[in-house]
């Protein structure tokens, strides 16, 4: 790709961009939220044309790059935001666009469900070509996204945070899937904020900021600090958040749950103080999920019970949990967290719709001022809050997610891995949200799986293991291995 410039409206998206990549080579392409990274994979799979530039494929410009293009060029690109349907089966999703017919016009199904389960076999995926997408959670629904692009030989396969929904297996077996691939001639183009898989995976990197090309070079040749650098323009600071923030934590119990049982998790006991962040942190599988949920009334709970200082909390419907003082910002931005069709404005008031306003009548110019504080504070880059949400980019539309929910002044903010596909610069904005809520005496519930969240963060950390509490560790005894002792089930205990 050469001198690849891309605007929308006065957004310059991609400045004069160029980028290369080799047969049989994994390119990472770093980049904040906002930097251009999957913009210029839009391009290249003929999603966006570009405004300027060429396309090289194989020495020969390619003209009129549409996306049926990139894929007789064997391009495929598997989006950070899935793209499957729901009331389709695995194999149907699978052939979608492309399928097999036998006389010119009917479907030959047989051969797609034998095909379909072969690819699904090789990745030892566990999953079934006659499942319906909507049985399928959502690690499973990526492992379908990335047998699709194995499906037509690929020679070009683009993943953008291809393992944010994947567990450290589900990773490790997509990694061997990669480098088998690789050594066929095989290219990726790998988009992650996680350094660690980046340094991990990676042959080369090429670093995109605010649009415009940094630099590119062989992975061997940096480490992550220079990596991060490269990024935000700075060295990344790397003391520990809550330094120099004063502690609100007082004795004073505002969320007490008692034996809490769900289909994932049972006997489910903790407390939860004024000024507190309590971490709950588990491998796939092991109940946090749908924990997250019912805290908040989204999922039911087969029994147990919550207290708040407001008393005792129903869980009966979520507007009445958002009235008893607790909000959530939930994990799967796309399909939880964002309402494509409306604008980032409105996007941005509904939790405050939902829970105190009165009259008939919603004031533009109040909704206009409620969203410059939420940018002002967020920092979030927009160019009008009249656009739709999906204008932005995935971590500025978690930043409006956020906005909303500190406008109803919350008692207890759950936070259910609210960093999903986020920078490195973006993250750190987000920890010292958090730190400076519960040093205004805010609560927080922070559900995550990464461990540098859980150091940055926890007063407390709850380690769950099978859907049962393994251990409670207090800051001074959190650590890495620890945690991952617990979580694997290696030990039991510390639970006082």
């Amino acid at each position: 790709m050469k001198n690849i410039v891309k605007s929308f409206g006065p957004v310059n998206a991609l400045k004069d961009v160029s980028f290369t990549t080799q047969g049989g080579e994994i390119h990472g392409l770093l980049g904040e939220n906002g930097a251009g990274k999957t913009t210029l994979m839009n391009v290249l799979a003929g999603t966006f044309p570009p405004d300027g530039g060429t396309i090289l494929i194989d020495g020969k410009e390619v003209v009129g790059m549409t996306p049926r293009k990139a894929a007789e060029l064997k391009i495929r690109f598997i989006h950070q935001e899935l793209n499957l349907c729901n009331d389709l089966t695995v194999y149907q999703n699978m052939f979608l666009g492309e399928e097999y017919t036998r006389n010119r016009w009917k479907v030959d199904k047989k051969r797609e469900l034998e095909h379909t389960q072969k690819v699904l076999d090789s990745m030892n995926s566990g999953i079934s070509a006659f499942t319906v997408v909507a049985e399928l959670d959502t690690a499973q629904k990526q492992m379908v996204e990335i047998a699709r692009a194995l499906l037509f030989s690929s020679e070009l396969i683009i993943m953008d945070e291809p393992t944010t929904a994947l567990n450290n297996q589900e990773i490790m077996k997509l990694f061997t899937i990669m480098e088998n691939l690789k050594k066929d001639g095989v290219s990726f183009i790998y988009i992650s904020h996680k350094m660690p898989e980046i340094f991990r995976i990676c042959d080369r990197y090429t670093v995109l900021r605010d649009g415009s090309f940094i630099e590119s070079g062989n992975i061997r040749d940096i480490d992550e600090h220079k990596a991060t650098e490269l990024l935000v323009g700075k060295r990344f600071v790397e003391a520990h958040i809550k330094d120099g923030i004063p502690s609100s934590i007082t004795e004073e119990v505002v969320l007490k749950a008692t034996a809490l049982t769900g289909k994932t998790f049972k006997d489910v006991s903790f407390s939860l103080r004024h000024g507190e962040i309590v971490v709950f942190t588990g491998l796939q599988g092991s109940g946090t999920d749908e924990l997250a949920t019912s805290l908040f009334g989204a999922t039911d709970l087969a029994s147990g019970t919550i207290e708040t200082k407001r008393g005792p909390l129903a869980l009966k419907d979520i507007r009445t949990v958002m009235k008893s003082g607790i909000a959530m910002i939930p994990r799967n931005r796309k399909e939880r967290g964002i309402l494509p069709d409306l604008t980032i404005r409105t996007n941005n008031s509904l939790a405050y719709l939902v829970t105190k306003h009165k009259g008939l009548f919603v004031s533009q110019k109040q909704e206009h001022a409620r969203f410059e504080r939420s940018r002002e504070r967020m920092n979030i880059r927009v160019s009008s809050d009249l656009d739709l949400i999906t204008s932005l980019s995935g971590g500025n539309q978690q930043k409006v997610i956020l906005s909303r929910w500190l406008e109803i002044d919350a008692d207890v903010y759950i936070m259910d891995n609210p960093t999903q596909g986020i920078d490195v610069g973006a993250k750190f904005a987000i920890y010292k949200l958090v730190v400076e809520l519960a040093s205004q005496g805010k609560s927080v519930l922070f559900f995550t799986s990464e461990y540098p969240e859980i150091h940055q963060l926890a007063d407390r950390c709850f380690v769950l293991y099978k859907g049962e509490v393994a251990a409670q560790l207090d800051r001074a005894t959190i650590s890495e291995v620890s945690i991952m002792e617990y979580s694997t089930g290696t030990y039991r205990g510390n639970l006082e």
